[in-house]
This record gives structure tokens, sequence and C-alpha cells, in this order.
């Protein structure tokens, strides 16, 4: 124990004035008469003992009443467990992201009590101490020493944020910082499992570093998020009928019932359903997208969790503006089935040349390729075409009326490939509906589906997994996986040899070829926590400034390469939602963006944990946060020590009244 004032102890000499009082009352003798001293000596002898007693025993008492009394103006302390700051700065990380808004043990959410705590540190330290305030923003402001009234001022103004940051991120940040010698830092956080991540930094190293760990105890609660959320056919086009799935994860100890989750496309409600999910399980939901959804469409997923709120919107973005890409090599100029079929320029961007006028550097700008009717494929054509394979890209061959399969052999590499033995017009079979690849093609299945014809000119076999057959169950046309993907007829389109472009199973089925040549685009959302992303856009040029338009106008950094367009994320001054993309005066797509889900993954690191992962040096210690009052004295015990001037107050009062009661009743 120590005296803030210790010079005060010489006031401890007013304790000889009872004393001296006291002397002179014992030495006063007082002389009573009387007639026979017989009886009375006994008494006499007993009453000076105890007028003797009560004398000693009210002198103590005062003695104890003016000592206690000058050691409280003397303020006595317990030394503080830890030096406050001497010519150190004082570097605050508050966690702010979104799983902070959740309630902590006094009914406020943590982040508030994290604000209340910084304030208490602050006033606990001297008054020329310098703070940097960090948050998951990494914010400008966070990069110079601020004052106290400074530090205070930007507590104000602190809200949640979309980022969410690991340790590993928030010491290297403070590590970089130029300004902090020997910082003493106080590093706030709820600790989450999935976002923290516990590392043994070089900072916790660094012994003249002294890091403060402040654990935001959260209520237990359940939550439910959004795990994905993926289209049936992510490769559909506009107007074709879909699935979309939607994926939920409870995160709770608890099992949710009957969930309500609703489906909003362009803000009109599209769709509702209800599901249940057991604790720490993910359930699956869907909604039928039947309404032949075309251009830019903002879809909204959304539910009622209570009490996590901050996850229970999704966005997602369904766009069908990009148009697939076909190129045709035919043998003749005039206009072939191809053509037409993919004549909607709605959908499709249609390209024909001729064997002999084909650039094969155009090749790499298709989605789908048709080699048609050509009567051999050259070496130069099937090195390009094989290149082209090789990059997971799409090719469709209808052979010549008079096919060298010997090319075809060398080209396709498919050793079952010869000329069909019987030439003879046959009826194609019905399709198996339960091939993948006529998933959502057919709204009916109807067995009276009349079919086409063909005559075989090419025979690979029987090909059970054939999109197309014969009744007699050779294929008429397969799929083959070389790299990419080679679609094969069997016979030519041409007349005299089938009436398959003439059916109306022949758009559905070349439709389909098509979307599934389609390349990955646009994503149907993403997350605040990339960095960058890319987006086809076919018709703007390098010079054109591209903007991201919410609530607020944003130009990122940004650069064209091709058809592609590369943008940095600034995730700082964004937020979850929606986000036209807007070039000169046209909005050319929409992109959604979410939270990064392993923010509602609401585990905890306890103490425990933490002291397993970073050790016990000398150099870190751990806060109590479960109270507010509980922080605030340990705060004071650590920095400011254990002020006793109370106690010792109550102890002079409490002799002062013995004194009084002495008085009053000892007889």
């Amino acid at each position: 124990m120590s005296f803030l004032y210790p010079s005060f102890l010489w006031a401890l000499a007013v304790l000889s004035i009872p004393v001296i009082i006291h002397l002179f009352n014992f030495k006063r003798t007082t002389r009573v008469y009387f007639s026979n001293t017989r009886f009375l000596k006994k008494v006499k002898e007993s009453t000076t003992a105890k007028r003797k007693l009560k004398h000693y025993l009210i002198l103590l008492s005062r003695l104890l009443f003016l000592f206690f009394l000058v050691i409280t103006f003397c303020q006595p302390i317990i030394p503080a467990q830890e030096e406050a700051v001497n010519h150190r700065n004082v570097v605050f990380y508050l966690d702010n992201s979104q799983s902070m808004s959740i309630r902590g043990g006094d009914k406020q959410n943590v982040l508030d009590a994290g604000i209340d705590f910084i304030q208490q540190i602050v006033d606990a330290f001297p008054a020329d101490a310098r703070y940097r305030l960090v948050t998951n923003d990494f914010a400008p402001f966070s990069n110079s020493l601020k004052s106290k009234q400074e530090t205070l001022e930007l507590l104000t103004q602190l809200r949640l944020s979309p980022i969410s940051r690991s340790m590993e991120e928030v010491l290297d940040r403070i590590r970089q910082s130029h300004d902090d010698r020997n910082p003493e830092i106080f590093y706030i956080s709820d600790f989450q499992k999935s976002t923290t991540g516990l590392v043994n930094n070089d900072v916790l190293k660094d012994t003249t570093v002294r890091l403060h760990l402040v654990p935001m105890v959260q209520e237990a609660s359940s939550n439910v998020s959004v795990d994905s959320v993926y289209l049936d056919n992510p490769f559909a086009a506009g107007g074709e009928k879909n699935v979309l799935r939607i994926r939920l994860r409870n995160n709770g100890t608890e099992s949710e019932d009957q969930l309500q989750v609703k489906l909003t496309i362009n803000s009109i409600q599209a769709g509702t359903a209800s599901i249940s999910i057991a604790a720490g399980g993910v359930g699956e939901t869907s909604f039928d997208l039947t309404t032949g959804l075309s251009g830019l469409n903002k879809a909204e997923i959304s539910f009622n969790d209570f009490p996590v709120l901050f996850d229970n919107q999704f966005f997602v973005a369904l766009n069908f503006t990009d148009k697939i890409r076909v190129i045709e090599i035919k043998n003749t100029a005039a206009s072939t089935p191809i053509e037409k079929v993919f004549g909607n320029t709605n959908v499709f961007t249609y390209r024909g040349f001729t064997e002999d006028n084909f650039n094969y550097s155009l090749l790499k700008e298709a989605d789908l390729v048709v080699v048609n009717g050509l009567q051999d494929i050259g070496a130069a054509l099937g090195a390009a075409l094989r290149e082209y394979l090789n990059n997971n890209n799409t090719l469709f061959i209808a052979p010549g009326a008079a096919v060298d399969v010997a090319s075809y052999q060398a080209f396709l590499q498919i050793g079952s490939l010869g000329m069909a033995s019987k030439r003879e017009m046959a009826e194609l079979d019905r399709p198996e509906f339960s091939n993948p690849f006529f998933e959502n093609v057919f709204e009916e299945r109807s067995a009276s589906l009349v079919m086409p014809k063909a005559i075989p000119l090419l025979d690979w076999g029987v090909d059970r997994s054939a999109i197309l057959k014969f009744k007699n169950e050779t294929a008429f046309m397969s799929r083959f996986d070389q790299g990419g993907s080679i679609y094969l007829l069997a016979a030519p389109l041409e007349t005299a040899f089938t009436d398959f472009y003439n059916n109306a199973i022949f758009v559905p089925v070349m439709y389909r070829v098509a979307a599934s040549g389609r390349k990955a685009t646009n994503k149907l959302y993403y997350t605040l926590a990339e960095n960058f992303i890319n987006l086809r856009m076919d018709s703007v040029n390098a010079d054109t400034q591209v903007r991201l338009i919410n609530e607020e106008e944003i130009i990122p950094d940004q650069r064209i390469v091709g058809d592609r367009l590369f943008m940095d994320i600034p995730k700082f001054t964004m937020k979850a939602g929606f986000y036209n993309v807007v070039a000169g005066s046209d909005t050319v797509n929409v992109i959604a963006f979410n939270l990064e889900k392993a923010e509602s993954m609401l585990d905890q690191y306890n103490v425990t944990d933490i002291k397993t992962a970073l050790g016990t040096g000398d150099n870190i210690t751990i806060f109590d946060s479960a109270k507010a009052g509980a922080f605030s004295n340990e705060i004071k015990e650590r920095y400011l020590g254990t002020p006793l001037w109370k106690y010792a107050l109550i102890l002079a009062l409490l002799f002062l009244a013995v004194e009084i009661l002495l008085i009053r009743f000892l007889k």
C-alpha cells in the first residue's frame, strides 16, 4: 500500500491532543464525605476501575477516529499492477464487424460496449497520452495519432462495417505504423472462430509491445444464414425455365422449425417457402423461375431470424443480358439451318464463315463453334479446333454429304467411328427425359411426340448415353468429352438426309447445346471480402469509364482486357446490396454484393482458447469484459491502483460512532 499524499501524515500529530486531555482528566480527583465509609470502600474501588476502562476505550476510539481521518486525506492506494502509459502510444483495435451488433450480457450490443470500454481506458491514462484507433475499415484516421478529445470524437462516428479482419491482418497493420514505439495495444473483439484466426504473430514476440485482449462476450444466439444460392442451369439463356436453389445453414444449437423464406424479384414477391433446419445442419429450398425472366433482375432472399438480424437478407443478380456467341464454319455461303436457329439477336451473336474464308483467331471469341457440312477436316483447321477444345470449349459437328471419314476419324479420335453400313431413312426414338441434357427443356413429356427421321452416314456404335438415337439403339447425336465438349451428328443437316432441322425438337436441342457452351460470366453474387471482380462487357471499349451506382456513385480502379472488365473492389466504401454497372449513360449490368458468410458463424474463442493459442507471455494480458462494472474496476486496478480512502473514511466514522455509544451507554 502507498499514499497519494504522504506529506499529510504530519497531521498524525493531532493524536497527541486526546491523549493529553485524557491524562489531565485522570489526575483530577473528587473528595466525598460520608458518615460511615465501611460499606462504601469496595463500591468506590469498583466504580473507579470501571470509569478507568471507559476512559481508555473512549481514548482508543478517538485516537482511531483521528488516525483514519488523517489516513483518508493521505489517500491510501494499493499500487497499480501495471504502470500507466509512460512515453508510450496507445493503439486501440475495435472490431466493428457485423457480428458486433449482437447483444452482450448487459443487453447492449457489444460494439457499444467496446466503445464504452475505450472511453474508460482513455479516462484512466494521463492527459498527454496519444492514441491511434484502428477499425476493420482501416480508415485513413487510423494512420495518425490522436489526442484524447479527437479519439472520443472518432468513437461517436463509428458504425458497423461489412469487412471482417483476422488477427494477422490487424497486427500487421499495427506493426506497419512507424509512429508506434513500444505501443500499448488494446485488442477489442468478439474473437469469432470463423474470422479471427488466432496466430502467434511477430508482434506478440516483441516484449516491448504490451497486448491487452478484451474478448466481448455475446449472448448465446441461434442464427440462420444463407450458405449458397445457385441456378439449376447456370448457363440458361433469358426466358428459359429455371430453378433457383437456396441452401440455408443453421449456425445455432437449437433446431429451426418452419422458417419462412421469401423471394422478391424486382421488388415483387415471387414466392415463399417454409423450411426446417436441424441445429448445426443445412437445409435447401427452391423457387421456380417460370416467368420468362430476361434482362437485368434484382432478386432478394429474406427471412425473419431473431435476434441476429444482420444476415437476414441475401442479394442475387439474375442477369440474362450476355449473348451466346456462335461461329459457324460451313461449306457454302448460303443460309443454313444453323444460321436460322441462332438468328435471335436478343440471345445470340451469330457469325458464319466458309472454310476458305475463316480467321482461326476468331475461335477464342466463340462460346460455340459449329462445323457444318464439311467433307473433311484439314490439318490446319483440325489443329485450331483442337486448341479451341482444349480450353474447355464446345464444338458441334454435322458431317458433309460426301464425308471423308478418315479425316473425321483423325480429328475426332473416336476409335469406333466409321461409315454407317445401313443407309436408309429411319425414325429417331423418343428422348430419354431423365438425361440431364433435357432437364427443363420440355414442359410436357408426351409419349406422342413426333420425332424426326434421318439417314445415318456416320456410325460409332451403340452409345447408351447418346442424346438422340435411332430405335435400333444406334446413336444419332452424342456428346464426347475431349478437353471440351464435342456434339456429333450422324447425318448431314440437309433435306436428303434428315428433317431434324425442321422438327420441333431441333430448336430446344440446339439452344441447349449453345447454352452448354456458354462460358461462366458474371456470378449471381459476390462478397465484400473479394478484392476484385471481372465482368464480360461486349459493348464497352477501353476508353469508357464504368461506374458502380447504389445510393452513391463509386468509380473503382478498372481496366478492360478484350471483352473482360476488371475492377478493384473499394470494399471500405461499399455495403451489401445491388449496384448498377453504368457505362456512359447505359446500365450494362447489375451486380449483387453480400456479407462474407463466415461472419454469420458466431462461435467464439473462450479465454482458455486464446491463452493456449497466443501463449502466456508477460506482455499479453486478457481483460474480463463480461460486465461493464467488472471491466471498469479491472482498468482502475491495473492502471490507477485500488483506492482505499473510502474504507479509511468508513473506519473513521465507525470509531466516531463507537465513541458516541461508549459515552452514551457505558455507565
